[in-house]
């Protein structure tokens, strides 16, 4: 009877949640195995680890524009992040990419990083960030913003932290602690214009607002809620497709590893940049090469969370703009 019940469980939760993500078919099929990077050595306390790393690239678009049913979030997009769920499945790390780095698109030249999905999909966006950094990604999702803005309001709205008052649209965003509903978070986010840092600081609103929103997720009220709970991990699944190759056992499995992760375990940062400038008529943004090889090569031992103190730049302050 025990096993019966664990498993009717296991199978509800499955298909409720996991069967409630789309799938996104022939992501790594096309990828030649042999010149792509090798998977994590982890080092130090990293190689203690029972579990191996797992490595998604995040892609997903901020804007207003309306996503069809079905339709997946445009990947020429505003956010593109690579995150590590380390080896002891106790910490995360998150890099965002910022969308006009000036880069190798492989077969086509020198291009914005966001023009990889534009000219070949997934795959060439994988391809692109894996010739960049060296590190060879696992998995692949795409996040529609727009979703998860009505996570907040199943939350009853996220509290965010502003360094200075800035307007966007109809919504002021005051110095000091913000309670944001849906509709004034999809403001927030989508600022860059009237930000000192323009872009960058587009950057740190999207880690800020899903900082925000992972610390209302895993908060008490939420998880003693069975109807918040539920509606909660709906609408969170219904904004994000996978690649085919993540079924629905391997996310749960993947869930049930994670179960002692906590908010404050997850880190953000973006990739080191020297500074913008023009290629043609397009602005672009060079990066770091030598500040960032030396993050992805921590990256690449699943030590990026060790040596954290070696990127504060590079890091989400506490109090973004």
């Amino acid at each position: 009877m025990l096993a019966l019940t664990i498993g009717a469980g296991a199978w509800f939760f499955t298909n409720r949640y996991g069967g409630n993500i789309d799938r996104v078919g022939d992501v790594f099929q096309a990828l030649d195995e042999e010149s792509r990077p090798a998977a994590p050595s982890p080092t130090g306390e990293a190689s203690q680890a029972t579990e191996d790393p797992i490595t998604f690239l995040l892609v997903g678009s901020d804007t207003r524009a309306e996503i069809a049913p079905g339709e997946l979030p445009d990947a020429r997009s505003d956010a593109i992040m690579l995150a590590r769920f380390s080896g002891d499945r106790e910490h995360v790390q998150v890099v965002s990419i910022p969308r006009d780095s000036w880069v190798d698109i492989p077969g086509h030249g020198k291009n914005k990083i966001n023009a990889g999905y534009a000219l070949g999909g997934p795959t060439l966006l994988i391809q692109t960030i894996e010739q960049l950094t060296g590190v060879r990604i696992d998995h692949y999702a795409a996040i529609d913003f727009n979703g998860l803005i009505q996570v907040t309001d199943d939350l009853g709205g996220v509290d965010v932290l502003v360094s200075e008052t800035t307007s966007n649209g109809p919504y002021t965003f005051t110095a000091g602690l913000n309670h944001l509903n849906g509709e004034e978070a999809r403001w927030y986010v989508g600022q860059r214009y009237d930000l000192p840092g323009g872009d960058f600081d587009r950057v740190k609103r999207q880690q800020n607002y899903l900082r925000a929103m992972f610390t209302k997720l895993f908060s008490q009220e939420v998880f003693t809620s069975p109807a918040k709970l539920d509606s909660t991990l709906l609408a969170v699944t219904r904004a994000v497709a996978v690649d085919d190759g993540l079924g629905n056992g391997h996310l749960l499995a993947m869930a049930y590893s994670l179960r002692g992760l906590t908010p404050s375990e997850v880190e953000f940062f973006t990739a080191p940049v020297l500074g913008t400038g023009m290629e043609g008529p397009a602005s672009v943004v060079y990066l770091d090469p030598t500040t960032g090889q030396r993050m992805w090569g921590y990256l690449r031992t699943d030590s990026l969370g060790q040596n954290a103190d070696e990127f504060a730049d590079e890091t989400l302050p506490e109090v973004p703009r």
